[in-house]
């Protein structure tokens, strides 16, 4: 257990901050699983609508809760599924 003071207030923010990225790791795959569901189901309106969705959710845990780079590997990879829809 800490005794410093500061130790004590680092393990407040800490827990705080693992809150935080677990809700926005969970939206993030949430939002993606809606999307493939989507693509899934061949309709190319609503596929769009979800994958732009999920982008936002997926840009806005860009360098947060993800890499930048992870995050344009995700987005592409679901843009190129949405473009196969005929």
């Amino acid at each position: 257990m800490a005794n410093h003071k500061s130790c004590k207030k680092r393990i407040l923010v800490t827990a705080k901050k693992n809150e935080i990225n677990t809700a926005r790791r969970s939206a993030v795959k949430t939002e993606t699983k809606k999307a493939l569901k989507a693509i899934e189901s061949g309709d190319k309106a609503a596929a769009v609508a979800a994958t732009r969705s999920a982008e936002s959710k997926i840009m806005k845990a860009a360098g947060k809760t993800m890499s930048k780079k992870t995050a344009s590997r995700k987005v592409s990879r679901l843009a190129k599924k949405v473009a196969k829809i005929a």
